[in-house]
């Protein structure tokens, strides 16, 4: 019988659970609201609970969460949820208090790092040496993979929250982000989009020039990292990006911008297939939990 792993996919907005061994084998998973601390890591350990004694025992536990986190093992403050601006998160030992519950490896990182985890393991960039996962929905992250390693270093990448050029003029939106203002994430997540234009991005028809304006942000970004990591394809996921009407848009304004600047097929010849969403949707986060616990357990 297959070794069973346990998946923790800790939102913003949702947590996400599963038991399985992979995208063709999820046997049970769950999905509440991020309210507390106690109340949602309390879901989350009765899931897992509950699941060990119906399923049998899990090998390892993966958690990918929101951030910023500390993901250096040798800090006092490592399994951390540390200065995040989630109202009652910042400092949550979120490895600790599961680690206290299971007697298991548990594997842990950015839910973008694990996501891109997941894509290269079973999804979108499989075979891949190098490559760079966004999340577009409530916040914006990024992480990926360099030469098959999850980007780490200092901390992790912090990819929504980089600069971009900002045309007050044209538009004069001050931003969301409760640090930076008009960063990536405080000027095209989910919640700027709506506070922008006093509308949910779901509910945009595709012809509102919000999503122009949108493509504008995401092509400024993706061209800065085709730049400075040089990947071999970007994956894009998140709420915001489920409105498929946005990667056609993205496409020709990153080739624009790049201007046959950056000599690659993929990107002269292939953009489509350049720029792409998650194979697996709305699950690659829970699966790249999966994934970390593969991961765990077999260090």
């Amino acid at each position: 019988m297959a070794q069973l792993y346990g998946g923790l996919e800790a939102g913003g907005t949702w947590f996400t659970c599963a038991v399985g061994t992979g995208p063709s084998d999820l046997r049970a998973q769950v999905r509440f609201a991020t309210t507390t601390p106690d109340e949602t890591l309390r879901q989350a350990i009765g899931f897992f609970r509950k699941q060990q004694d119906e399923l049998g025992p899990l090998a390892a536990l993966g958690i990918a969460s929101f951030g910023p986190l500390d993901l250096q093992p040798a800090s006092p403050n490592y399994g951390f949820i540390t200065s995040t601006p989630k109202p009652g998160w910042p400092n949550t030992d979120i490895v600790g208090r599961l680690q206290q519950q299971f007697d298991m490896p548990i594997g842990f990182d950015t839910d973008v790092n694990a996501a891109a985890l997941g894509e290269w393991r079973w999804g979108s960039a499989q075979g891949l040496d190098t490559f760079v996962y966004l999340t577009v929905g409530t916040g914006i992250g990024g992480g990926g993979l360099v030469n098959r390693q999850r980007l780490h270093g200092l901390l992790h990448p912090e990819m929504g929250h980089i600069l971009l050029p900002h045309d007050t003029d044209a538009d004069p939106f001050p931003g969301v982000c409760p640090f930076h203002g008009d960063c990536f994430e405080g000027l095209a997540s989910g919640p700027a989009i709506e506070k922008r234009w006093n509308s949910r991005a779901e509910s945009l028809p595709p012809d509102h020039p919000a999503w122009e304006l949108e493509a504008t942000y995401l092509a400024l970004a993706v061209t800065t990292f085709v730049y400075t990591l040089s990947p071999q394809r970007i994956i894009l996921g998140g709420g915001v990006m489920s409105q498929p009407h946005v990667f056609p848009t993205l496409r020709v304004q990153v080739q624009r911008r790049l201007n046959s600047y950056v000599q690659a097929p993929a990107i002269l010849e292939e953009i489509d297939s350049y720029i792409v969403p998650p194979a697996f949707g709305a699950q690659a986060g829970v699966l790249g939990a999966i994934a970390l616990a593969i991961e765990a357990e077999a260090h």
